[in-house]
């Protein structure tokens, strides 16, 4: 099949065949069968173009989905409702919809966050029923096994969100049943143990023409997840840990993939993993198994990577490269503490340094920055190890390291800079406004530490070290000796940091909820507090159950 992904051309052409869907979806309805238009490949192409792209126009305009259409996008729906409640970081505008709730894990059955991911998940599931439905025959089954992957990728979100799913397998006007719990868990084992044969060998896509589209490497990737979670999606009934180790294997040991190592240009092998041309850079390339395409002229998007880099930045910062300045998400004082376990030994500028600073241009912030020893560089150095993405500098205006008993700006922590706009290479983006950093959903270094905990729940705590030690030698940290709970737990946060995940793994250890782990707003009040264990789940909209007979809310809501 030619390339048909979504840096060329997005054509969205689907018809709704799914009532019920947690709000009134207001879809434009276009029949591929009877289309002019219609072509497999641009029908095809709108499946993938479902991971990043909102609409039928661009960053706003003719969305698929009648409500706020950045904040309804399949990668920014899901992060927030991640990593927004976590240790990870903060939003600094606390008035914007449902900020406070998810902040401080009080929620309600009314979340419009958990509502916008909800429909999101469920509208492109039934995009994909119909492309399973409809087109099998024409796209035969290496194609169609695609697209179930994408199926069973949200289905997993389903689960691991919700513990639940408005299930349906093949396109009508039926309602969706409800599947939960192990059923829904086995139904997307069985589903991936079945298409992964028809996929395109692992590491088949692991070029530039094919980048972004799902073969092997991309399902193993995923049932390794599903596989390291089965206790939490089952209530303990499965525990599938050889599992996940075994798909593990599969990657690793296939030599198609390998860890971004090599410094260019200024720049670390891991440093590399989140730029604007991780889909060029043959390094960055083959660490990541499966990402989600962005490019700033043809995916233009306002809930993908530019989501990522935008809200990061602000005006007089350095490292992003991009003019479009948010000053949203900032680092939890929680995050700076696995790098730097006395938080105030992180190198920042102070408040005289910065008032102090007269400079404009971001080469003179660099400069400035280089000569008070309060780069990321030195933050890098000082913790001796090359994730210690923040950035403490004069560039922007002076922050602290935490908000004090009251959220009030951007400048409340620490700036997360590890995803950019900047190539490896130099050149000139493709756009001011939007980014063109691909998201790697799967990436190699994460399947190391998947392997990892698995390895040390199977009680195999030598070779558990010795993964955990292949992602520290890349990052230049210092090797551990040991193994434990905090040492797995802090070590996800540090590879894994502001990746859309950290509520999974918190919750997989048993401390996302109750009182074992405090942060700052757990609970609502600066230092935290234990908040009730029904908060590992998010609820069923309300407005779904209204309208759909066959779904029950989860306990606690």
């Amino acid at each position: 099949m030619k390339n048909i992904f979504i840096k060329t051309a997005v054509v969205g052409l689907l018809a709704l065949g799914m009532s019920s869907c947690s709000d009134d979806l207001n879809i434009s309805s276009i029949d591929p069968h009877s289309s002019p238009s219609y072509d497999l490949n641009e029908l095809l192409a709108k499946q993938y173009a479902t991971l990043g792209l909102t609409g039928q126009q661009g960053g706003a305009g003719k969305p698929d989905l009648s409500m706020d259409e950045g904040e309804s996008a399949f990668y920014r729906t899901v992060f927030n409702l991640q990593d927004m409640p976590s240790d990870e970081c903060l939003w600094a505008w606390q008035g914007d919809t449902d900020v406070p709730a998810i902040t401080n894990l009080s929620w309600t059955s009314s979340s419009t966050r958990a509502n916008w991911c909800y429909s999101r998940l469920a509208y492109d599931v039934t995009l994909y029923n119909q492309f399973i439905t409809k087109e099998a025959e024409n796209a035969g089954p290496q194609v169609t096994a695609e697209v179930r992957f994408l199926r069973a990728l949200h289905y997993y979100y389903f689960l691991d969100l919700f513990h639940k799913a408005p299930f349906k397998d093949k396109f009508d006007t039926s309602l969706p049943v409800e599947k939960s719990g192990k059923d829904l868990y086995d139904w997307i084992d069985q589903e991936l143990t079945e298409i992964e044969p028809q996929l395109a060998e692992i590491g088949s896509y692991d070029d530039s023409k094919n980048f972004g589209r799902a073969d092997q490497g991309a399902a193993y990737a995923l049932h390794a997840q599903l596989a390291l979670n089965s206790a939490v999606y089952t209530d303990g009934k499965v525990k599938d840990y050889q599992k996940a180790k075994d798909y593990c294997d599969k990657i690793i040991n296939s030599g198609k993939y390998a860890l971004s190592t090599q410094a260019k240009n200024g720049w670390t092998g891991y440093e590399q993993l989140f730029m604007g041309d991780n889909d060029q850079n043959q390094q960055a390339m083959k660490e990541i198994i499966f990402p989600i395409r962005q490019d700033g002229n043809s995916t233009e998007e306002y809930g993908g990577s530019t989501f990522l880099v935008s809200s990061t930045c602000g005006a007089g910062m350095p490292y992003r490269n991009i003019n479009n300045y948010w000053t949203c998400y900032f680092a939890r004082e929680d995050l700076v503490k696995k790098f730097f376990p006395t938080a105030a030994n992180i190198p920042h500028a102070t408040e005289k340094q910065v008032k102090d600073y007269t400079g404009t241009t971001e080469s003179q912030v660099i400069a400035y920055d280089d000569s008070l020893g309060v780069s990321t560089k030195d933050v890098q150095k000082k913790a001796g190890d090359d994730r210690a993405l923040f950035y403490m500098g004069v560039g922007g205006g002076y922050r602290t390291l935490n908000p004090g008993k009251t959220i009030s700006g951007f400048l409340n922590g620490a700036s997360i800079v590890k995803w950019t706009n900047y190539r490896t290479d130099g050149g000139a983006r493709h756009n001011d406004t939007y980014s063109d950093t691909d998201i790697p959903l799967f990436r190699l270094g994460v399947i190391y530490l998947t392997r990892a905990e698995a390895e040390w729940r199977l009680g195999d705590d030598d070779n558990a070290i010795k993964d955990i030690n292949v992602l520290r030698a890349r990052a230049h940290a210092n090797t551990i000796a040991s193994v434990d709970k905090q040492t797995l737990i802090d070590e996800w946060c540090r590879e894994t940091f502001f990746e859309g995940r950290r509520r999974s793994d918190l919750v997989r250890f048993g401390e996302f909820t109750g009182s074992s782990y405090l942060w700052d707003f757990k609970g609502g009040v600066a230092g935290g507090t234990g908040v009730d264990s029904h908060y590992n789940v998010y609820p069923i909209p309300a407005i779904d159950i209204a309208g759909n007979p066959n779904m029950t809310q989860n306990p606690g809501y």
